[in-house]
């Protein structure tokens, strides 16, 4: 049991982008025992790792398993003591979904089951914050949007709320939209204080990005090698883009607030003044660098929204936060990245998710 006077986290997919972000403020400006558990097999995440136990140093405040959501077993040991509980372990393509829908399926819904069966199972009523994604939401049913110079608008819509009605097209929605239900369920049913996230574009430092993930990560560090890109139905979609920093705080708000937040679904992203389409970020990124990025154009892939921007009022309403970082200043972010970690970038491994690796603990918590 925990006794509640010590804060002990657990972070699933904790090396990765968010997590291993997570994990720094964790331990860089609370007393708070740290948890990650990761299969290390996202591009980066073996360097976010190493990065988190120099910051961790002698502390012994961090624990390392290394482990897959799939693997029951080794979630439950993972959440025995814990008070609180993030979820970004995930398969996060649309593509990987529609080419392997159970993969998608196992990690992602079938994952997140894992979690929240064994986070109830030890009394402890840990507060648990899942990050799911704008595309439980489908084409959204505004119409066709019109193009306005390098972008395409529904004219009058400000973002998306929580009442937009759900709609999952591809698998990859499914699988998060089904298991953004079920952590809202565990809450109303097992009176788990459980908060879903769902999260437009993420972009910040710790971020290796690749063409279907971290977009704006992706086209930034192909400028900067001077490697072109593929744009997928034209370049005008139009998406709003959160810096990581603020997304930080966003969770920590919705922790600290959770007498409020419980139970809750919230839509968290830039919003409308930190929209960007494609081409438009490309204009940025070459006005930032000074280097010219080039793109080829190819037909829309599945599943994607034209505009997708979110409405965050109910998160700002309920906790007083809202974003500070803008498009530009995530960008800079981005490129001081890269320029402290150039060669971690540039080799990062792509390895394809693989079966549940056997536990490791690499660290043990004091006591």
């Amino acid at each position: 049991m925990n006794n509640g006077h010590k804060r002990s986290v657990v972070i699933f997919g904790g090396a990765g982008f968010i997590g291993s972000n997570l994990a720094c403020h964790l331990l860089t400006t609370t007393e708070a025992r740290v948890h990650v558990f990761d299969n290390l097999t996202r591009a980066g995440v073996r360097s976010n790792l190493d990065w988190l136990k120099k910051t961790a140093g002698g502390s012994r405040r961090l624990q390392v398993t290394i482990a897959d959501v799939r693997d029951r077993h080794a979630v439950e040991e993972a959440v025995r003591e814990a008070s609180e509980i993030y979820h970004f372990a995930a398969q996060v393509a649309v593509t990987t979904s529609v080419a392997d829908p159970r993969l998608d399926f196992e990690v992602n819904l079938a994952g997140t089951f894992n979690v929240l069966d064994a986070a109830r199972k030890f009394g402890n009523n840990p507060f648990i914050l899942f990050t799911s994604t704008n595309k439980v939401y489908g084409n959204l049913g505004l119409g066709a949007p019109i193009l306005r110079g390098k972008r395409y608008i529904h004219p009058g819509h400000s973002g998306v709320s929580e009442a937009q009605p759900l709609d999952f097209h591809s698998p990859y929605g499914c699988s998060k939209g089904g298991a953004d239900q079920y952590v809202h369920d565990f809450s109303r049913i097992y009176g788990l204080p459980t908060v879903v996230f769902r999260m437009s574009c993420i972009a910040g430092p710790r971020q290796f990005g690749t063409e279907d993930q971290g977009w704006v990560a992706h086209f930034l560090y192909s400028a900067l090698q001077k490697r072109p890109v593929v744009i997928y139905g034209g370049g005008c979609q139009v998406r709003d883009v959160l810096c990581v920093k603020d997304l930080i705080r966003a969770l920590d708000a919705a922790r600290q607030n959770q007498h409020v937040t419980a139970g809750q679904v919230y839509n968290v992203g830039g919003g409308l003044e930190n929209t960007v389409s494609l081409l438009e970020l490309i204009d940025e990124i070459e006005d930032l660098t000074g280097l010219q990025l080039q793109y080829a154009a190819e037909a829309p892939r599945p599943g994607d929204q034209l505009v997708y921007i979110t409405d965050s009022s109910k998160l700002r309403r309920d906790t007083g936060w809202k974003p500070q970082f803008g498009v530009r200043s995530t960008l800079s972010l981005l490129r001081d990245f890269w320029q402290e970690n150039r060669r971690a970038l540039v080799t990062a491994d792509l390895a394809p998710l693989s079966e549940p690796v056997a536990m490791v603990v690499e660290e043990r918590r004091a006591a």
